[in-house]
């Protein structure tokens, strides 16, 4: 009597279970260390997506991101879905010893590949053009005209009065303290873009736009910060590699109320329209003074020392062209108390500041435009 052949796990089955175990045994140490499937996944899904826009045009553009993100997940789930059924429906199997029927040319399968991606560039040409037309639309009369002025390596901003062209406010100082792009949530803001060198490009991540600012030529957007967002701070830089100097290229874009910018705004015009206070008096300087340049956003010395108990002067040369820069000291680091602030200015020019006298120790000086200019102050 003899006994059926005891059948074998085949080598494909083998490397499944290991798989499936594998698998197990990782969730089980993943859970154990306090992984987080869930937030993983969702982290992933949002990664794929640009960030939340807060303007009115860049919701327009995230929309338009997120029709063309699911077209595109459609397709490829489909492609891939068809890929892996090809594979096991016409895999080889066991007594597959001739060659399948073959198939030459399908007019219907031809006219679908043909006729949908054609439908689907058709769509995807009108939306963009939808979207483009309405990012791109100027108001003939905005609420809010401001002009950025882009210069190696630097940002400025000046407020507009409501013809387009005279300057009420001019902020020098474009990211930290005071500084940056300060712009009312809910109303349209009109940006004019001008460069006083090469290309530059105006980029903030969460408006999801960026345009270029080309030498000789006047670009301009208009946008619309969500009110929802005023309170708010937004990192922007410029997305145009533009020499040594670029990853300094920063600016911060400030969110408001109206009613907070206009008093914002206000106070800025009665500042600069202010007769500037006279320079504390200490007496005379001690010794002559301290010479100390710029070029091409950098000090050109690395140190100075002055005396201790004493004021004294610094002889301040800025050689690069339409870029302020100024001289700023602080006690120890440049981010310690700031104990003198020189007037910003752009170059090429020379000034003279008074400084009081300063106690002895380690200073260190920099420009309040540009802090990643700064040297070393030795009072003694």
């Amino acid at each position: 009597m003899s006994s059926s052949p005891r059948t074998r796990p085949t080598s494909g089955t083998v490397i499944t279970v290991s798989v499936v175990v594998l698998l197990l045994a990782l969730a089980v140490a993943a859970t154990a260390l306090g992984f987080d499937p869930a937030g993983a996944a969702q982290g992933f899904v949002t990664g794929l997506y640009p960030p939340q826009a807060v303007t009115e045009q860049g919701v327009q553009i995230r929309d338009l991101y997120t029709i063309v993100f699911l077209i595109a997940v459609a397709i490829f789930f489909l492609v891939e879905g068809l890929i892996v059924w090809s594979v096991i429906r016409y895999r080889r199997k066991p007594g597959d010893d001739t060659l399948p029927a073959q198939t030459h040319g399908n007019n219907l399968a031809e006219a679908i590949w043909t006729v949908v991606p054609s439908l689907i560039v058709v769509f995807l040409f009108v939306v963009s053009w939808q979207t483009l037309n309405a990012v791109d639309t100027a108001a003939a009369n905005p609420e809010t005209r401001i002009r950025a002025v882009a210069g190696q390596f630097q940002w400025q901003f000046d407020y507009l009065s409501d013809d387009g062209q005279t300057t009420v406010y001019t902020q020098i100082l474009a990211t930290g303290e005071g500084g940056g792009l300060y712009v009312p949530a809910g109303r349209t803001v009109q940006l004019t873009l001008t460069s006083q060198d090469v290309i530059h490009a105006f980029y903030v991540p969460q408006f999801l736009f960026k345009r270029d600012v080309v030498p000789g030529r006047v670009n301009q957007f208009d946008f619309k910060v969500n009110e929802a967002d005023a309170g708010q701070t937004f990192r922007g830089q410029c997305a145009e590699l533009c020499g040594t100097g670029h990853r300094i290229m920063l600016f911060d874009v400030h969110a408001m109320t109206p009613a907070d910018f206009d008093a914002w705004l206000q106070e800025r015009i009665a500042e600069a329209d202010a007769t500037p206070a006279p320079p504390p008096s200490g007496g005379p300087a001690a010794g002559p003074p301290l010479e100390l340049s710029a070029l091409n956003v950098a000090f050109e010395q690395a140190s100075l020392s002055a005396p201790a108990g004493a004021p004294f002067q610094i002889a301040f040369d800025n050689k690069d062209a339409a870029v302020p820069h100024n001289v700023a000291i602080h006690k120890d680091s440049a981010t310690g108390e700031e104990v003198f602030k020189g007037d910003i200015f752009p170059g090429p020019e020379k000034r003279v500041y008074d400084v009081p006298a300063l106690a002895a120790g380690s200073y260190t000086f920099a420009c309040t435009v540009h802090p990643n200019m700064t040297g070393t102050l030795t009072v003694q």
